[in-house]
């Protein structure tokens, strides 16, 4: 944890945007066999929102994303020295979308990537943007996670189709002396299987059935089920021990929102009472990189964090296999 009177970003807007149209479980099982019954108790979901094809892209949700989180802090966008997009299903792959939230939201100054690194994508680009700030390089930083999953689930797959929904999430950063921040990160792609999209575009890739079908999300749930219980509370704790904070004395853990029973078993793990764990998955199903900016909206709105007076812990974990967690005040 920074003593050493070190710049760290500040959380001082947060935004969010979310598709009006919704997909209950009921509807769901009018496209596939399943049940509300089913999917609740195996995944805490109960609706998604779905993207329109005409109104709502990830580069049109990032933006208003943004537009909310720039309102939020009350800052003058030209303040903005960094912008950082974290989407794994962009509408387009160039100009990236970072850029394009640049231009929409007259964010001159920042200097602008994408991210793609799945569920945890959010997570990963708050760290980064903390590296741009520690290192003097930016004042303030816009961090954004957008998907559009829904274009990649297959309506036929049961097992997936389930689980993902749509929308964007943003957060502005501001340095300040003394931000309490630290960051633990892992990776270990030699168990990347389990998680699997591959691309479309791909030269002397015959279009079979089998090769169209991996263009979709393909995913191994009980493998990543057993690694986010086992990994994600491991992660928390090595985190709490080298910051030397106790579990207690962590207000919220925030974590992607992929499982009801994975955010319960890690409660259980960590010895914290559930109402410590916000969730919104009932609502919002797995929105990858936008899954924790679109809770801490939620958050933000209803009371629960605001002013940098919350010590939490934030953790996500998703396709690579990637995962990791940061404690900050928020």
């Amino acid at each position: 944890m920074n003593g050493d009177n070190t710049s760290y970003g500040r959380v001082i807007g947060i935004g969010s945007y979310l598709p009006k149209d919704i997909l209950t479980n009921d509807d769901m099982a009018k496209i596939v066999e399943t049940s509300d019954e089913w999917i609740t108790e195996r995944t805490g979901i109960k609706e998604r929102h779905i993207s329109d094809p005409e109104t709502d892209t990830s580069e049109s949700m990032a933006i208003e994303a943004a537009k909310k989180a720039v309102a939020d802090s009350g800052i003058d966008t030209k303040e903005i020295g960094l912008i950082i997009v974290a989407s794994t299903t962009p509408n387009v792959l160039f100009p990236v979308l970072s850029a394009s939230v640049q231009a929409a939201i007259d964010a001159d100054n920042a200097m602008c990537f994408d991210m793609n690194a799945a569920c945890p994508g959010f997570v990963t680009a708050f760290v980064t943007a903390q590296n741009y700030i520690k290192a003097g390089a930016v004042d303030c930083a816009l961090v954004i996670g957008t998907e559009n999953l829904t274009n990649y689930v297959n309506f036929e797959d049961r097992g997936t189709c389930i689980l993902f929904g749509d929308g964007a999430g943003a957060v502005i950063l501001k340095a300040e002396k003394d931000t309490k921040y630290d960051v633990i990160m892992h990776a270990a792609g030699k168990r990347g299987e389990c998680m699997h999209c591959e691309s479309y575009m791909q030269k002397g890739k015959e279009k079979t059935e089998e090769f169209l079908k991996s263009n979709y999300i393909n995913m191994d749930g009980q493998t990543v089920f057993k690694f986010a219980v086992t990994e994600v509370p491991r992660v928390i704790e090595d985190l709490l021990k080298k910051t030397g904070t106790s579990a207690d004395e962590i207000d919220y853990f925030i974590l992607h929102q992929a499982n009801r029973r994975i955010i319960e078993s890690v409660a259980k793990r960590l010895k914290q009472p559930i109402e410590k764990f916000p969730m919104n998955i009932e609502r919002t199903a797995n929105t990858s990189s936008a899954s924790i900016p679109i809770l801490l909206d939620e958050m933000k709105k209803d009371g629960r964090i605001g002013e940098g007076k919350k010590h939490v812990i934030m953790s996500s974990f998703g396709a690579g296999l990637l995962w990791g967690a940061f404690e900050t005040k928020i």
